[in-house]
């Protein structure tokens, strides 16, 4: 699933993405660590993966195409 990073907090390595319907989601640090990312900033493409059921994000990566 495809979003755009919306706020991103450096310390906590957490923040939260927009879906394309314009819907904020919060993801933590573990999911942002399972991305093997190092920064992220407001407006990057990102790929989210979501856990079935609560749909709590697992996973944010960059985009590619």
């Amino acid at each position: 699933m495809q979003a755009t990073a919306y706020t991103y907090d450096p310390q906590t390595r957490s923040g939260s993405v927009l879906l394309d319907d314009g819907t904020p989601v919060p993801f933590g640090t573990a999911a942002f660590d399972a991305g093997g990312l190092r920064l992220l900033r407001p407006g990057q493409r990102v790929r989210i993966e979501r856990a079935e059921g609560r749909g709590e994000v697992t996973l944010v990566t960059l985009q590619t195409f």
